[in-house]
């Protein structure tokens, strides 16, 4: 299988941005048994969310989250990484609080 390369673009401290990002990994740790293995600003993941394998890495530097996983091949490649772009765009919202993010993380 190939490789599937993203990046999620955002204005917070990155320091705002890691606790963020940790608050979507617990979510998918508790709701899908997804593991994440931190090292510094960045993650290694592995699990499965939704019914699709997730095999990846990212790192969080000042200006975005950029990571690449394994493709999940043509079918579902769309739906993986729109879902992983609009669940880490939603944490990564300056105009929402911590609260707001964790309201609506089923969404």
């Amino acid at each position: 299988m190939g490789t599937m390369k993203f990046e999620v673009p955002h204005s917070l401290p990155k320091d705002e941005a890691k606790k963020r990002v940790e608050q979507l990994l617990h979510y998918w740790g508790s709701k899908y048994g997804v593991k994440a293995d931190w090292a510094g600003d960045g993650a290694k993941l592995n699990g499965k969310v939704m019914g699709i394998n997730l095999d990846a890495s990212f790192v969080i530097t000042e200006k975005a989250v950029s990571g690449e996983g394994t493709d999940p091949g043509m079918l579902l490649r769309g739906q993986a990484k729109a879902y992983l772009q609009k669940k880490f765009a939603a944490v990564l919202d300056p105009s929402k609080s911590v609260a707001d993010i964790k309201s609506t993380m089923d969404s």
